[in-house]
């Protein structure tokens, strides 16, 4: 401190300059302020955001594990939480409660009843839900597509689930590969796994079953099944819940694209089961064309080989020949270029034969999937007339005759006219009438 004389001769003690607190400027206060500003934004902000992680972190595990965890075990979900994510989509056993599958089946089962009120019966005035539901004691109408790929099983697929209370049964072989299931090894299991789904019967079909827990297409056409599944993940794969929730449907339908037609005997010549068979060929120079734009088939042999299409298609109009006399009531041909020109007269005499009435929401289905392509090469919605006859202006004419040289036989039972050159390919019609004939020709049906 420092001593000096003030203007009246008094003493003051005086704090050397250096010493002296700096005085803030106003420059300084304001941008004192605005740093705590922000910082006080700063911190509520993250906050406010950790609130909502946390909010979102538990909502989202409340709303995954939720369809897991029975009355029983309601006083332990949060003990849940860390539960193995892997797990939960696997469904692990210990997590299903019977209660659970009940409630879902119960409520299933009376969306059935609104859905059936009102429906128009084919077989005769007599008949009821009942007659045709497997837990009462019915049986359902069973219906069978089968063809090979890119044929147009998938619209003809979902022309048939869009009937109400129809349980789809997509592609049934599914995990079997990219094969043609000819003779065995697989043909025994193939058939068995298709019986034991057309009985609603899960208990044996572990392999099928881990399988859609990876491709989940297995079970994401049939409607009603995948809403469950949504709901309730622990469920979704578990016999316990899939043999009786199945066995509520009235209807059962399915497509099959691996399983050549001479082996689907087996279920034909079952009376028990009923099941009506389609049979959906398709002209191979269509087929290969778009099995070509799928990753999955280039390079495996039984999908791209023209010479192996083909001499599956002689050999199932062997088979079409034999059952037309046989299982007149039960078998029935349908060429995919005459379904798509003519979607609406085809649908409804093939639903006819299925015994199922032509009902207005395959009208609205037909009315909104046929006239304007939409989506991607697996959209179902087409302009029906011109999609089986991409491959006239798709394919060159070189790759159209490889095919021809392969085809001869095949196009010459089924009804398919060859082109002569690249500017023939582009617009001729390339379909005429067949019959379920053995022709007069220079070749042999094996």
């Amino acid at each position: 401190m420092k001593k000096i004389h003030d203007s009246r001769g008094n003493i003051v003690n005086v704090m050397p300059l250096k010493m002296q607190r700096p005085r803030f400027t106003r420059t300084g206060k304001n941008m004192s302020r605005k740093r705590s500003f922000y910082i006080l934004v700063g911190v509520a902000t993250a906050f406010i955001f950790f609130l909502a992680l946390n909010q979102h972190y538990n909502n989202y595990f409340e709303h995954q594990l939720q369809p897991m965890i029975s009355d029983a075990e309601l006083k332990l979900r949060h003990t849940k939480i860390h539960q193995s994510y892997t797990n939960y989509i696997k469904g692990a056993a210990s997590d299903v409660t019977l209660y659970e599958i009940q409630k879902v089946i119960n409520l299933q089962r009376k969306l059935i009843e609104k859905n059936m009120s009102g429906y128009r019966y084919l077989n005769g005035e007599n008949d009821n839900l009942d007659n045709f539901v497997m837990e009462r004691g019915g049986k359902p109408l069973r219906s069978i597509i089968l063809t090979s790929w890119r044929s147009g099983s998938t619209f003809l697929g979902e022309v048939i689930n869009a009937h109400p209370a129809t349980y789809y049964h997509y592609e049934p072989l599914l995990d079997f590969g990219i094969i043609q299931i000819r003779e065995e090894p697989f043909a025994d299991m193939a058939l068995k796994n298709i019986e034991s789904l057309l009985k609603c019967n899960y208990s044996n079909m572990e392999h099928y079953l881990n399988f859609g827990k990876t491709h989940v297409w297995l079970f994401n056409h049939n409607a009603p099944l995948w809403e469950q599944c949504l709901m309730h993940k622990s469920i979704c794969w578990d016999p316990r819940f899939l043999s009786p929730f199945c066995q509520l449907f009235p209807f059962q339908s399915m497509k099959i694209v691996r399983l050549r037609l001479r082996l689907i005997e087996k279920i034909l010549a079952q009376d028990s089961l009923g099941a009506k068979v389609v049979f959906l060929v398709r002209d191979p120079r269509g087929s290969l064309q778009s099995r070509k734009h799928r990753d999955w088939c280039p390079g495996e042999p039984d999908c791209s080989d023209p010479s192996l299409l083909c001499s599956d298609l002689v050999s199932d109009f062997k088979a079409a020949v034999k059952f037309s006399k046989k299982y007149p009531r039960n078998f029935r041909v349908v060429r995919y270029e005459d379904l798509s020109v003519n979607p609406y007269e085809y649908v409804k005499d093939v639903y006819q034969f299925y015994g199922l009435d032509f009902h207005p929401n395959i009208i609205r289905y037909l009315d909104t999937h046929t006239k304007t392509d939409f989506g991607d090469m697996s959209s179902t919605f087409r302009n029906s007339k011109a999609a089986p006859f991409h491959w006239r202006t798709d394919l060159t004419f070189f790759e159209v005759n490889e095919i021809q040289e392969a085809c001869k036989d095949a196009m010459q039972l089924w009804g398919y006219v060859r082109a002569e050159n690249y500017t023939h390919q582009q617009y001729f019609n390339p379909t005429i009438n067949y019959s379920l004939e053995y022709p007069v020709g220079d070749f042999d049906i094996p």
